[in-house]
């Protein structure tokens, strides 16, 4: 492996979830300890597994991985590292405040970025600290910040003023006031990210177009603000042999090195390395051992059972869907799940129905709008660009709030609205043009925001003003898209994940997320469905039964409703196909 080659002392695995990181992180840990090396482990990861992987606790403190001579781990749980961030925070305001206020100041450091930013404040150490990295040769992280969260910390220090002075807008900023250490313990730690003898970073991927073009983002953010020691893994790819006499797999197999085919260019200079796919979930010490060696795992073959339960497939949601009429159906869930494909195929099960459906996309890849456009009575589709809508919207904010800003408080607000918040706001903003159709036919739409930008929203206020500027001139009688969201009766939420861990994990906190606002999901789709798809190729039917688990979960713990889609031999494109899609 290519990544494994003069490896400096720090090591960092990024990517989204689900792709493989814990799994590649724990088994270069290992690797590295056999050959005798010291080596500390590190989970940043919100849906860690390591514990598990290993079959120890773990938790917030060191420990010695007793079957592996030369390896300890420690999982920072940044969930708990954020809650102390927020107490340390708002704890000297509450009872000065309003309650208000104070409910604002807390959901400002609710998202993503407050945890990101509180679990970089915990392994700030392991990367300053010298006397810890005298014990070790090697200290390996499981998920690395980003370059927004690094751009951050590298932003002057007056974050508490410029948002006390109201320059600052819905966005990731906010979490900066609490940070204690001092700055120049920070720009350290930044510069050995940024040190090409001290740290490796490793980009993990699987062979799919989206997770691919993803990964090629990130690589750009890191590499601008001087992470440039980058190689890249393709994990989890289908090897050939198992495509014999097999359909489903070999049109996996298809799709995948189709998109390898069409790798980014500025990924095709980086070092790149490509993991087979097992049959199996990687926990013990044979199975890690094994994912990193040339030798492989051995595995028995057999005709695994699989005996999934009585799963609702896609038209029996739109069942309930169609009773009334219309309404808007959001579709929401991490990158790469086929929120998309789904909201799509959603959209063309009620036209088909003879239902009136807009169908709405955020999505930069325009093929589903190009296919259905114009090729299904009663249904009409739009497509929102990100870009633009962003770039609208940042423009005016800077014309307003950075009107008489000077250099140092501009620079703020423009790094300000590059946070991940910012594009959500906008393209929201752009839908909410089209909600009001909702009261008179079904509005399906896809790529949405997530509980926390919209508390965000309506906490400042901000939005209200946009939409009272567009729907209430000439005394218009309007409801905000805030208010529409939280009635049941008017809004439908499906969440769309997968049949793994990671992303159910990550579906769940999505859930909390939307119910913190007020907004209860309506029900869980999961997605490319092995189970329910019935491989012959022993591979995939092992990994099939791998699912039920998860699908028990989501079923009985999580979904007042639910369904399954199976993964599909053709591409879903295409009316036809998308209305395949909706029956088992």
């Amino acid at each position: 492996m290519l990544f494994l080659d003069h490896l400096p002392p720090f090591l960092f695995f990024t990517g989204k979830g689900g792709v493989g990181k814990t799994s590649l992180a724990c088994a270069t840990a290992i690797q590295l300890a056999d050959q005798g090396k010291r080596v500390l482990l590190v989970s940043t990861d919100p849906a860690s597994n390591v514990g598990q992987v290993f079959g120890v606790t773990i938790g917030n403190v060191v420990t010695a991985i007793d079957a592996v001579p030369g390896l300890r781990a420690l999982e920072i749980d940044p969930q708990a590292a954020a809650q102390t961030y927020r107490d340390r925070i708002v704890g000297p305001v509450r009872g000065l405040l309003p309650e208000a206020v104070v409910k604002g100041i807390e959901e400002q450091l609710s998202g993503a970025c407050t945890t990101e930013i509180a679990a970089f404040d915990e392994f700030t150490a392991l990367l300053t600290d010298a006397a810890l990295q005298a014990d070790y040769d090697h200290i390996v992280f499981d998920t690395a910040p980003t370059g927004h969260t690094i751009r951050l910390l590298q932003l002057p220090g007056a974050w508490s003023g410029f948002l006390e002075e109201g320059k600052g807008d819905a966005s990731c900023l906010g979490p900066l006031a609490g940070l204690e250490k001092q700055r120049s313990q920070y720009k350290a730690a930044v510069a050995a990210l940024s040190d090409a003898r001290r740290t490796r970073l490793i980009l993990v991927a699987r062979a799919q177009r989206s997770t691919l073009r993803e990964v090629a983002r990130t690589h750009e953010e890191l590499a601008a603000i001087g992470l440039t020691q980058q190689h890249l893994v393709i994990n989890g790819v289908l090897p050939e042999a198992e495509t014999a006499g097999d359909p489903l797999a070999n049109a996996v197999w298809q799709r995948e090195q189709a998109a390898l085919a069409e790798l980014p260019a500025v990924l095709r200079a980086l070092p790149t390395d490509r993991v087979p796919l097992m049959p199996f979930n990687l926990v013990g010490l044979p199975a890690l051992r094994g994912l990193l060696s040339s030798a492989g795992v051995a595995t028995e073959a057999g005709d695994d059972e699989i005996a999934l339960p009585n799963a609702p497939d896609l038209a029996a949601l739109v069942d309930g869907l169609a009773s009334d009429g219309h309404g808007l159906i959001m579709l929401m869930g991490k990158g790469g799940v086929g929120k998309t494909t789904l909201a799509a195929a959603v959209a063309v099960e009620l036209a088909g129905r003879g239902f009136p459906v807009h169908l709405t996309t955020s999505d930069p890849a325009a093929h589903l709008a190009e296919t259905l456009e114009g090729s299904l009575a009663n249904l009409t589709v739009s497509r929102i660009d990100p870009q633009a809508e962003t770039e609208r919207y940042r423009q005016q904010v800077l014309a307003t709030k950075g009107k008489n800003l000077d250099e140092q408080g501009r620079a703020m607000l423009e790094e300000d609205l590059r946070s991940p918040c910012t594009e959500e706001i906008a393209v929201f903003q752009a839908f909410s043009r089209i909600i009001r159709e909702a009261g008179r036919k079904f509005v399906v739409m896809d790529t949405a925001p997530t509980g926390h930008t919209l508390l965000l929203l309506d906490a400042t206020g901000a939005y209200h003003r946009e939409v009272a500027r567009q729907m209430g001139a000439g005394g218009v009688h309007f409801t905000t898209p805030m208010m529409q969201l939280q009635d049941p009766k008017q809004t439908k939420v499906l969440i769309v994940t997968l049949a793994e861990t990671t992303p159910v994990l990550e579906a769940a906190n999505l859930q909390s997320d939307l119910r913190r606002a007020g907004i209860e999901p309506w029900a869980w789709i999961i997605n490319n469905s092995l189970a329910l798809a019935n491989p012959t190729s022993s591979l995939l039917r092992r990994r099939a039964v791998n699912e039920l688990a998860q699908i028990d979960a989501v079923a009985t713990h999580y979904a007042p409703r639910w369904a399954v889609v199976p993964l599909q031999a053709a591409e879903p494109v295409g009316v036809e196909r998308l209305q395949q899609l909706t029956r088992h």
